[in-house]
């Protein structure tokens, strides 16, 4: 069952629980209900109508169970000062003070539904460049994992690593990589949206079941992408609600009580200068990753193209690496998928086709002599006819050329200006290492 049907069929519990006035039950399944909505419109692939259709009922179904929340701690109050104003039993006041308990289960169970707890397939050698950055999670994840004998005494792998660059220079990549390395521990994918609740306290309550839930499943990795958007510098103007949350992180990542021992904090953020100053000392290192250099860059085109056929030779990379300089790794990656596509153009707007020999498309073990490319009107054994005439496996792949590489660079640009590189480059001067 996918995640927006689950959260259709709660919903509509939830109103038959409502019109039976079993207002607990309804309260719980529309708030679970909403949960799911947030994940499908989070995680899965809908239309921006579906996804806004869906916000809609989502506000809807929280005004409700907002107004059925009130009604329900409006009738234990009242029955609070019932039982207070009478000879209660003391063992009325002990089950009261045991009720944090269940409350603590929902949180857990809201968390494990909204953290993506993954295991991705990429390998430390998929992430071009970066040495000293794997270095230090290697040192921060897997050897304490694999020689926990190394680790005694003194000698603790860091608790914080924060990782901070310019956008698509492949932070949250470096995270998935460590999730796949670490395979023996459990690795929380955390964003803002699953930390901050509407609610009252909800969302502290959030932040320490998160790390609660990490030290039960230690070792464990808690990767909390964009997290400047949660720790942001506390100020005068900020809401009360804000505050809090940063509270309650300072105190869970270091503080008194916590044994946070096989627990590690990984951050990413494109603006490290506007973190609490308080949250930046919780991290103990904070890693650079700057835009990638030119042999980074050679082996970002190498793994974007993956196995797809080419014509392009080491000449040809080492050509478009001088080309791209200041791009990200993110956008050499949208280079290379506007060149995937110019064969694709090659086929739509071909008026002319020719027969070649070569693998055949469902079995490219077999090679065949009847398969159709794109030609020019003057190619030896050019036919006029359109794409639309060639049977869907008789068609053979044009291959990636290196002019269809430079069209597509010459349409690109750079998504990074320097004002921020240098604003990067300042804080990594002060306050971090290079990665």
């Amino acid at each position: 069952m996918g995640t927006l049907q689950k959260a259709i069929d709660l919903v509509t519990k939830a109103t038959e629980e409502d019109k039976n006035k079993n207002y607990d039950e309804a309260l719980r399944l529309y708030e679970h209900g909403v949960e799911y909505f947030l994940h499908a419109i989070k995680y899965e692939a809908h239309s921006d109508k579906a996804k806004e259709s869906i916000r809609t009922k989502c506000v809807q179904y929280l005004d409700r169970a907002e107004k059925l929340k009130e009604y329900i701690h409006g009738k234990q109050n009242k029955k609070k000062q019932i039982k207070d104003t009478g000879n209660s039993d003391p063992k009325d006041n002990d089950s009261d003070s045991d009720g944090d308990n269940p409350e603590k289960k929902k949180m857990q169970s809201r968390l494990s539904d909204a953290i993506v707890i993954e295991t991705p397939d990429i390998k430390w050698d998929d992430v071009a460049g970066l040495e000293g950055a794997k270095e230090a999670l290697k040192e921060a994840v897997i050897l304490p994992i694999k020689f926990p004998h190394l680790f005694t005494g003194k000698r603790k792998p860091w608790r914080g690593i924060l990782l901070f660059g310019p956008p698509g220079t492949g932070k949250s990549y470096l995270a998935k990589a460590v999730a796949t390395e670490a395979n023996n521990s459990t690795f929380f994918s955390v964003s803002s949206s699953d930390l901050v609740s509407k609610w009252l306290g909800e969302s502290e309550k959030l932040v320490r079941n998160l790390f609660e839930l990490a030290r039960e499943k230690r070792p464990s990795i808690i990767f909390i992408d964009e997290v400047d958007s949660l720790c942001s510098s506390r100020s005068e103007n900020e809401s009360e609600s804000a505050r809090r949350i940063k509270t309650e992180f300072l105190v869970q990542m270091q503080g008194v009580g916590n044994n946070n021992d096989g627990v590690l904090v990984l951050a990413a953020t494109n603006i490290p200068w506007v973190l609490d100053a308080a949250i930046r000392r919780r991290f103990e290192k904070r890693i650079y990753i700057p835009l990638p250099d030119t042999p980074a860059r050679q082996e970002i085109f190498k793994l974007h193209l993956g196995n797809i056929p080419s014509e392009l030779v080491d000449t040809d990379y080492k050509e478009l690496a001088k080309k791209t300089e200041g791009f990200s790794g993110a956008d050499i990656g949208v280079i290379v998928r506007d060149a995937l596509m110019q064969p694709v153009r090659k086929v739509q707007s071909a008026t002319h086709f020719m027969k070649v020999r070569g693998p055949c498309p469902k079995n490219k073990d077999l090679i065949v002599d009847d398969l159709w490319t794109p030609c020019s009107p003057g190619a030896p054994g050019a036919i006029e006819m359109g794409w639309t005439e060639i049977p869907g496996d008789k068609l053979f792949e044009p291959i990636v050329t290196m002019s269809d590489m430079l069209v597509s660079l010459a349409s690109c640009k750079p998504t990074v200006n320097e004002s921020d590189l240098n604003k990067l480059r300042s804080f990594a001067d002060d306050f971090g290492q290079d990665g």
